[in-house]
């Protein structure tokens, strides 16, 4: 042990900086993806004058297929054997099949009815998702096998989350591009040819990790299948019975530790995205007394130093993390996030509105730090779950933590509008708010994150992983394998010895 109690991380276990960065093209398709469908549906509502409710409806209902989608495409790629690897053809087929369904789904017909418009966009999502998960879900799982290092881990997800944040720095400039009058005739023309920008680049920057990264995993699967081509039960290995994806699915959801880092995310995500909308309401009607134009030019640039906030967190989270551990690094950081959240009640003012800009800044600590830590300790989950089940099952974990998340944000902007209506808000009075209505939409934005936040420390206080543990964990899955890992010839043995003082 070196004088700070941590492992080496052996030269093999390191995932050199191509490698992290093309991971981390995948984040970026994945989340550019996912940006680009949620921020486009205005088109449906301005361009084609769509009832917002269905626009709403087409928003959520294509979602809810992921509860089953997401997992089954987890199971199958866990379960495939291939001399191309379990991930890497869902990946590349993936990144293909999306860019064009996402294309095509955009080249919408303005000459038909709003009901035909509402089923030819909400059966064209369902397929784009389809297509979308076949990407996605594999991707995930891919990026937990890259390294067995502990501490590795957690470099390689903070590149990928650092990289998968310029999506997010993109996407708001969207609906500027699709309504400019320089490019298009209208909203729906520049729709079309964004989406067709989309495609093209999910089609060549998405398949990049399908080429040029190795699965860790990928011989001994292969060594697997030829096993068990010469039993006579080889007919129910793959595709698999549904009773064995329902096994597969219940044996996930109970492991303890898997669970705890799913609450603790939904938790603090959830936190967050419930009163979302509330800091955009309090900074209009609190700080600026109802003015809808220079307030929303404050939350635009409280959203900038967030944003950049972020980027700077990730990374600083990532080296914390190497020193005190990932649970004590979760801790930190989500504790910070709850002293933003907390200082926004005094920072909302307004006699001094920029104030409002430092909270954002303590705030990014939170999730910046959530999705650089979390798929770190998520990979050291599947390490235990190995031990315990003999399975190597990257893909579940991933899609049924991924669909807590997106099931969680889901439930949390239905809610939120329930909350806002329960403050007596009335859009139609506009600066003139009650004073009840003000303070409990202060309240709300302050109090709800940090009451779900300071939970979830608390359920993450129950997470068994340390790094000991997991360094333990390791050594008995090599000798169980009769081998060091990695597998594939890309890698060579390794032996994750201890530093000496």
């Amino acid at each position: 042990m070196s004088t700070n109690g941590h492992y080496e991380t052996a030269a093999a276990d390191k995932v050199s900086l191509a490698q992290k960065f093309v991971y981390g093209l995948g984040a970026l398709t994945n989340n550019l993806l996912g940006a680009a469908i949620g921020s486009m549906l205005i088109v449906l509502n301005l361009g084609l004058g769509m009832n917002p409710a269905l626009v709403g409806l087409l928003a959520s209902l294509p979602r809810l297929t992921d509860a089953i989608t997401d997992p089954l495409m987890g199971y199958i790629s866990d379960h495939t054997k291939s001399r191309w690897g379990r991930r890497r053809p869902y990946i590349f087929c993936g990144a293909i099949a999306s860019a064009i369904i996402f294309t095509l789904l955009w080249q919408l017909p303005t000459d038909q009815s709003e009901t035909f418009l509402f089923w030819f966009f909400l059966l064209g999502s369902i397929i784009f998702y389809l297509a979308y998960t076949m990407y996605a879900t594999p991707w995930v799982a891919l990026g937990y096998e890259l390294t067995p290092d502990y501490h590795e881990r957690t470099r390689v997800m903070a590149v990928q989350n650092f990289m998968g944040q310029f999506a997010w720095l993109i996407a708001p400039w969207f609906l500027w591009f699709m309504q400019s009058d320089m490019f298009f005739e209208d909203m729906i023309e520049g729709a079309s040819w964004l989406a067709l920008l989309i495609g093209l680049f999910t089609i060549t920057v998405g398949i990049l990790p399908a080429i040029f990264l190795r699965e860790r995993f990928g011989k001994e699967a292969e060594a697997k299948a030829e096993i068990k081509s010469n039993k006579k039960d080889d007919a129910e290995e793959f595709p698999a019975s549904i009773g064995n994806f329902v096994k597969g699915f219940i044996t996930t959801i109970k492991f303890k530790p898997f669970l705890y880092l799913c609450v603790a995310t939904f938790l603090v995500f959830n936190g967050f995205m419930l009163v979302a909308s509330f800091q955009t309401y309090v900074i209009i009607y609190y700080v600026f007394g109802g003015d809808q134009s220079l307030g929303a030019e404050y939350a635009g640039w409280s959203g900038t130093v967030s944003a950049i906030a972020t980027f700077c967190v990730i990374f600083l989270i990532s080296k914390v993390s190497t020193i005190v551990g990932k649970r004590r690094a979760f801790f930190i950081g989500t504790g910070i996030s709850i002293i933003g959240f907390g200082l926004k009640w005094f920072c909302y003012t307004p006699e001094q509105p920029l104030l409002l800009l430092i909270p954002p800044v303590l705030i990014a600590f939170g999730l910046g730090g959530l999705f650089t830590i979390m798929p770190s300790m998520v990979a050291d989950v599947c390490d235990m779950d190995e031990l315990e089940t003999s399975q190597r099952r990257e893909g579940m974990f991933g899609s049924i933590y991924w669909w807590v998340v997106k099931l969680g944000m889901a439930l949390a902007l239905a809610a939120g509008g329930f909350l806002l209506n329960a403050t007596g808000f009335d859009v139609d009075l506009g600066g003139q708010q009650s004073t009840d209505t003000i303070f409990l939409m202060r309240i709300f934005d302050v109090v709800i994150p940090m009451i779900t936040s300071a939970i979830a420390i608390w359920m993450i206080t129950k997470y068994p992983i340390t790094e000991s543990l997991a360094h333990d964990v390791r050594e008995k899955l090599e000798l169980k394998r009769g081998k060091s890992v990695p597998i594939d010839d890309d890698y060579s043995e390794r032996d994750a010895s201890l530093v000496t003082s």
